[in-house]
């Protein structure tokens, strides 16, 4: 993972204070070993949405529970593959590393990805 990985746990239980970027599978399979809510966002280079959406991320990961992650879908096909990415930008909520939602139909409010989370957390 690059130096945006998740910092040390904050007082109120949250690891990750801003996005995670994962560069290739082994960074996914250590988040989801220590993180049992995750927001994935896969993008891809040039996608203007997918740039818009980095503010929004980040205030995502300020304020919900869980972990945000950003996967370029171009350098880690295997895992857009194993998502079944088909559009840019695709954003997954896992819960014990399974799928329990999913926004493919473009930018995402923050409060629409902060309700998705604290639903799934309190489950």
């Amino acid at each position: 993972m690059t130096e945006t990985t998740a910092s040390e746990p904050t007082d109120d239980g949250r690891a990750s204070r801003k996005p995670v970027q994962l560069n290739d599978p082994s960074d996914y399979e250590e988040l989801l070993e220590t993180r049992d809510l995750v927001l994935l966002e896969f993008v891809t280079s040039g996608c203007g949405i997918c740039a818009s959406m980095e503010p929004v991320l980040g205030g995502v990961a300020r304020s919900a529970p869980g972990a945000v992650a950003v996967v370029n879908a171009g350098l880690v096909p295997d895992l857009a593959a194993e998502f079944n990415v088909q559009s840019v930008p695709t954003l997954v909520v896992l819960k014990d590393g399974a799928e329990v939602a999913r926004f493919d139909d473009g930018f995402q409010s923050a409060e629409t990805l902060v309700d998705a989370l604290k639903t799934h957390a309190a489950q």
